[in-house]
Parts: C-alpha cells; structure tokens; sequence
C-alpha cells in the first residue's frame, strides 16, 4: 500500500473542494492512504512537494490548485513556474500527478474540477499512481 501527499494550493476553495474529493476517492479506490497539506498558492506547491518527500513518508505526490487567467501577466508567471517546479521533480525520480488547472475563467475550471465531468483532481491522482508503478517496474525507490 503507498501513502500519498496531496498538496493543494487552496485559492479557490469551492473549486479545490472538488479537485480533493476527486483525488482522495481515486487514491481510496485504488487502495492507497493519503495526507493532505495546504499552501497559499499554486508557487508554493513544488517546495511543499519537495520538504514532504525529505521526510520520507510517502511514495507519490498529487498537486492540486486552480489557476485562472487575469489581467496581469502574473497567470504565466504562476501557470509556467509552477509547472516548471513539478516537472523539475518528476525528472528527479518522483511520482507526481499534477491537478493544477490552469483555466480561462470559473466555468472552465469547474467543468475540469468537478468530478462528475472532468475530474482533474482523480486524474492527477490516477497519474501519480502509475508513475509510482513505472518506479516500480523500473525497479527504483
């Protein structure tokens, strides 16, 4: 059985609500224990990601935020770095599912949060379950 850390970036609390229920559910369904860690914002969820796996208590990650497009160039910044942190950590071996959704408006985030539609948040738990299975295969960790 594998324990996961979810690490969501709680901003939108309606939206992020939906993402943890579809998350939690598919790590229950697949017979797997889960913590869950808040940070202000989708920036933060990388190093949160990173200071849970020093601790060594868990063998996969789901990160879980809402990113909606402003006015500002500030969505890049936030949508491009964010993503960048993940992928940094998954070249090094991790198992990540990323659920940070990264949306024009509300009502693409909750046809992609919802899980009776998109499901992002159960399909980012579902993505860290099989990179930790390729780990496995592959013989590492």
């Amino acid at each position: 059985m594998a324990h996961v850390l979810i690490v969501e970036a709680r901003f939108y609390s309606h939206l992020n609500d939906m993402l943890l229920d579809g998350a939690r559910r598919a790590i229950e369904a697949a017979g797997h224990s889960h913590e869950t860690v808040t940070v202000p914002g989708a920036l933060e969820v990388p190093a949160a990601i990173a200071l849970g796996a020093e601790t060594g208590r868990f063998d996969a990650y789901v990160a879980l935020g809402v990113i909606i497009r402003g006015e500002t160039y500030h969505f890049e910044v936030v949508s491009n770095e964010s993503a960048r942190g993940l992928m940094a950590l998954t070249l090094d071996g991790m198992a990540i599912g990323n659920g940070i959704l990264t949306v024009e408006d509300e009502e693409q985030a909750l046809a992609r949060a919802d899980r009776t539609r998109g499901d992002k948040g159960g399909g980012a738990a579902t993505a860290a379950l099989a990179m930790l299975d390729l780990k496995e295969k592959f013989g590492i960790g």
